[in-house]
């Protein structure tokens, strides 16, 4: 028996059956959404930290500050601009361009607006809030006319505002040691032989000063102090006080500048003794512009009273005269030449005086790809005198020459050959060798071992080893070249 069931019943039935299927879909699509849309929002990018919205706060104050000096430096100049239009006119700036020019002026950027600042994260302090910039005020002659008004900030380190007004200040000791066996020229087992007062500063736009004061077991003396001026007219230089003649190398040298721990017999012999020509005056020198050489002529004036001259009277004046020259021979090697006069009475008499000329070259070596490894110099200086005694004069004639060679960073070594006359008899003569070692444990200390052995005319021979230690604090400006 065959059951026959209607079409309604039938078409009712897929109804429900399609209905179930679609409901089951729509589950499923329901429940893959979830893990995608949770792993898109972990895919998108997290919210902009504290740390970088203080930064970008920071970066736009900064813009605004930046933007408001450039316009308060326009508005500044155009000011300056119309004081001057209007002082040569005679007329005052009318209302309506004032006006105008303030409208055209930028507009001030508004402040940003306060925001609290992000927690400290821990372990960590935040850093404090910059000082503000010290000023100082327009001077009195600078305020008006166009030029700034109100304070004026100081750029740089603002502790040097206290030192604006003192000078560069050093002082250099030299110690000096002697072991051995002289009796003509003895020198103390040990010795603070000088230290040295520096006192350097700029005078005004036209002068700068220089003061050297040596304090040794004699006592305290002014070595050096004048005043120079760089500008005269005519490409002249001029400077008043009391100075180192420029006669020669080693008597223009400081005691911490040598070479050696002692001057050479013929600075000591001819010249007057180790502080040489040093007196007050003033010397004047010029360039004489050529397309061969440096060349720099100098003449000087003195009062005529030190170890070589005595003046007896107002008028006997010391007369010196220089004429140096300098060239460069590669690179690496220059040559300077010089030559001397000096003139004076002295005190064999009141009308005797003394003649010294002499000449002097310097030879320089220096490889600049090994600056710092190699250095030569050789110097040699002859000196001729001629100085009047009450029984006629006397000619003499002295030399000295001097190598000096870098062998590694801090490492010199050197020897110096003396032969002099004495002055007051050329029969006598002093002579002898000198070797030498110095080690620069840096550029403010030396430490140097020389042997000396001297033939005196006396017929004494004399055998030492002389030390020295030199040491500098301070600000100390470079001496000639």
């Amino acid at each position: 028996m065959v059951s026959c069931v209607p079409a309604p019943r039938r078409g009712a039935a897929f109804i429900k059956l399609l209905r179930a299927w679609c409901c089951f879909l729509i589950a499923l699509g329901v429940l893959s959404a979830g893990p995608v849309t949770a792993q898109t929002a972990v895919q998108q990018p997290p919210p902009p930290s504290p740390a970088s919205a203080a930064e970008l706060r920071e970066e736009l104050q900064r813009l605004r500050q930046e933007f408001e000096s450039i316009r308060d430096a326009y508005g500044a100049r155009l000011a300056a601009l119309e004081s001057r239009l209007g002082q040569q006119t005679g007329a005052v700036t009318p209302p309506a361009v004032a006006a105008e020019a303030a409208a055209a002026l930028p507009a001030p950027v508004p402040p940003l607006p306060a925001e609290p600042a992000p927690a400290a994260v821990a372990g960590q302090a935040q850093a404090p809030a910059p000082a503000p910039a010290p000023e100082v005020a327009v001077p009195a002659g600078a305020a008006g006319a166009g030029g700034p008004a109100g304070a004026l900030p100081v750029y740089g380190n603002a502790n040097a505002m206290s030192k604006i007004f003192n000078p560069d200040i050093a002082v250099i000791g030299n110690f000096v040691g002697a072991a051995g066996r002289n009796t003509i020229d003895p020198l103390p087992a040990l010795q603070l032989e000088e230290a040295e007062l520096s006192l350097q500063a700029v005078v005004d736009p036209y002068a700068r000063a220089d003061f050297f004061l040596a304090a040794s077991p004699e006592g305290l003396e002014v070595e050096e102090g004048f005043v120079t001026f760089p500008t005269l007219p005519g490409g002249l230089l001029a400077k008043v006080g009391k100075l180192k003649a420029q006669f020669g190398k080693a008597n223009t040298l400081h005691s911490h500048v040598m070479p050696w721990v002692d001057q050479p017999i013929v600075i000591r012999n001819l010249l007057g003794g180790d502080e040489g020509l040093n007196d007050s005056g003033i010397s004047v020198s010029r360039l004489i512009l050529n397309p061969v050489i440096f060349l720099e002529a100098t003449g000087e004036i003195y009062q005529g009273q030190n170890d070589l001259f005595a003046s007896h009277s107002r008028s006997d004046l010391t007369y010196v005269g220089r004429l140096r020259g300098y060239r460069d021979v590669t690179e690496g090697t220059n040559i300077d030449l010089g030559t001397s006069f000096a003139y004076g009475h002295n005190d064999a008499g009141d009308d005797t005086t003394t003649r010294v000329a002499g000449i002097d070259a310097t030879v320089r070596y220096r490889p600049l790809r090994r600056a710092i490894y190699r250095r030569f110099i050789g110097r040699t200086e002859l000196l001729w005198s001629r100085r009047g005694e009450t029984t006629g004069d006397v000619g003499s004639f002295g030399t000295y020459g001097s190598a000096e060679y870098q062998f590694a960073r801090r490492w010199f070594a050197g020897a110096r050959y003396d032969w002099s006359e004495r002055a007051y008899d050329s029969s006598l003569v002093d002579k002898g060798p000198s070797v030498l070692l110095t080690y620069w444990p840096s550029e403010f200390s030396q430490i140097r071992g020389q042997y000396r052995r001297t033939r005196y005319a006396e017929g004494v021979n004399s055998n030492e080893l002389l030390f020295q230690f030199l040491f500098s604090i301070g600000a100390h400006g470079a001496h000639a070249f």
